[in-house]
C-alpha cells in the first residue's frame, strides 16, 4: 500500500459520509413538507417530491445511496405518525422503489442519459413513474393496514394517492435534477438571456393567475391550466431539456401551492381530490415537455450531422470542395473590402500511387490520414484545411503573407 493511500480513503469515506448525510437530510426536509398536504392518511400524500430525489440519488451515485434514502424515510415517517415498525416497513418500501427505479432505468432506459431521446423519455416514464412507484405503494399501504393504521376498506384510495404522488414526483423532479448535475454551466448570449426571462415571467404570472385565485369565481372550473402549455412548449423548443425541466418544477411549485389553498381550476371540496387532479396535470406536462425537448434535441443534432457531412471530407474529417470555395469566396470578400491579405497553399502527397500499388489501398489511405492530422494540428484556429482531390490539399490563411506562407508550407513534416 502507498503512504498516501489511507489519507486517500479516509477522505474519500469522509466525503462520500457527508454526501449520504446531506442527502438524507434534503429527503427528511422535502417529507416533512410534503406530508402536510397528507388528507387520505397521515402517512400518504399526492404530492412527494422524495421519490425524485432518491431516483436522482441512485442515479449520480450508485446504490450506495440506499443507507442515506433509508434513514431519511424512516425518520420522516417516525416523526410524522406511525410506529416504529411501520416507519421501517415504510423506509424498506420507499427505498426498493428507489432501487427498483434505478436498476429498470439504467437497464432499459439509458440510465442518467434518458432524456437525451424521446424513447428513454416514455420508457423513463413507465420505468420509474409507473412501475417502481408501485412497489412502495403497495408496501407503505400494506404496512400501515396490517399495523391498524390504515383501513382495509380505504386501501384502493391510500394506494392511488401514494402511487400518484411518487410516480409525478418521479418524472418531475428527477430530470430536472439530473440535467442540471449533468451541464452545470450555462453558456447563454445576451438575447437568450432575455428571452429565458421573458419566458419564465410569463409562466410565473400566467401560474399565478390561474393557479392563485386570481379569475373570477364563475370561470374557476373552465379549464385554464392549458394556458400554461405554451411557455412550456417555448422552454422545450427554444432552451432544450434543462430549461424545460425547470419551467415544469416551476409550475408544479406555484400549482401544488395554489390548490393546495383551494385556488385554481382543480380545486375541489376534497383537497386529496383536488390535489390528484392536479399531480395528473402536472404529470402529463412534465412527460409530454420532456419528450419535446429530447424531440427537438435530437433534431437539431440530426441537422448539425447533416451539416457537418454536407460540409466535411468524409475520409479525413477536413473541410471538403464546398466549404473550401466558400472560405475562398469569403477571404476575396474581405480583401476587397479591407485589402487584408490572404494565402492559398497546396499540398500534394507525392507517390500515393506506388504506395497504394506496392502496399495496397488501405496503407495509402492510412497515408491520407496521416497527412490530414498533420495539416489539422499546424493549423490555426482561423485556417481551413480542406481535401478537394485524392492526394491533393490547400490550406487558406487568412491575414498571411506570401513569406509567412512559404514558412508554413515548409515547416509541415512529410507523413
Amino acid at each position: 500500500m502507498r503512504i498516501g493511500e489511507p489519507n486517500t480513503v479516509r477522505s474519500r469515506f469522509l466525503r462520500d459520509l457527508l454526501a449520504l448525510a446531506v442527502l438524507a437530510a434534503v429527503y427528511f426536509t422535502a417529507g416533512k413538507f410534503a406530508l402536510k398536504l397528507a388528507f387520505v392518511n397521515a402517512s400518504a400524500t399526492a404530492v412527494w417530491p422524495c421519490t425524485g430525489i432518491a431516483l436522482c440519488a441512485f442515479l449520480i451515485l450508485g446504490y450506495r445511496a440506499w443507507p442515506a434514502i433509508l434513514a431519511g424515510a424512516y425518520l420522516v415517517n417516525l416523526s410524522t405518525a406511525g410506529s416504529v415498525g411501520t416507519s421501517l416497513g415504510i423506509a424498506v418500501g420507499n427505498t426498493l422503489e428507489g432501487v427498483v427505479g434505478y436498476y429498470l432505468v439504467s437497464r432499459f432506459a439509458g440510465g442518467r442519459r434518458a432524456f437525451e431521446r424521446a424513447q428513454d423519455v416514455f420508457k423513463f416514464t413507465f420505468l420509474a413513474g409507473i412501475a417502481s412507484p408501485a412497489v412502495s405503494a403497495t408496501v407503505g399501504v400494506t404496512t400501515l393496514t396490517l399495523a391498524g393504521f390504515a383501513n382495509w376498506t380505504i386501501f384502493g384510495s391510500i394506494w392511488s394517492t401514494w402511487w400518484l404522488g411518487d410516480a409525478v414526483g418521479a418524472v418531475v423532479i428527477t430530470p430536472f435534477v439530473v440535467l442540471w448535475w449533468e451541464n452545470p454551466r450555462l453558456h447563454w448570449s445576451r438575447k437568450q438571456l432575455i428571452e429565458l426571462a421573458l419566458l419564465f415571467l410569463g409562466l410565473f404570472f400566467t401560474s399565478w393567475i390561474v393557479f392563485g385565485g386570481r379569475f373570477p369565481g364563475a370561470l374557476k372550473n373552465y379549464p385554464l391550466e392549458y394556458l400554461c402549455i405554451p411557455f412550456l412548449i417555448w422552454a422545450a423548443f427554444r432552451f432544450g431539456r434543462r430549461q424545460a425541466a425547470t419551467a415544469i418544477c416551476t409550475l408544479a411549485a406555484i400549482a401544488t401551492w395554489g390548490t393546495s389553498h383551494g385556488f385554481g381550476p382543480f380545486a375541489r371540496e376534497s383537497q386529496n381530490t383536488s390535489l390528484l387532479l392536479l399531480q395528473a396535470f402536472i404529470g402529463i406536462m412534465a412527460v409530454t415537455s420532456m419528450a419535446l425537448a429530447a424531440e427537438f434535441a435530437e433534431h437539431k443534432r440530426a441537422d448539425e450531422y447533416v451539416r457537418q457531412l454536407a460540409v466535411t471530407d468524409p475520409l479525413t474529417g477536413l473541410a471538403n470542395y464546398r466549404r473550401l470555395l466558400d472560405a475562398l469566396d469569403s477571404e476575396i470578400k474581405r480583401y476587397e473590402r479591407n485589402g487584408r491579405p490572404f494565402a492559398v497553399v497546396l499540398v500534394d502527397l507525392d507517390g500515393l500511387k506506388k504506395i497504394n500499388d506496392t502496399h495496397g489501398h488501405l496503407v495509402g489511405t492510412e497515408a491520407i490520414c496521416r497527412l490530414a492530422n498533420i495539416l489539422r494540428i499546424h493549423c490555426r484556429g482561423m485556417d481551413t484545411a480542406a481535401r478537394y482531390g485524392g492526394d491533393e490539399f490547400v490550406l487558406v490563411l487568412p491575414e498571411t503573407e506570401s513569406h509567412a506562407a512559404l514558412r508554413v508550407a515548409m515547416s509541415h513534416p512529410s507523413p
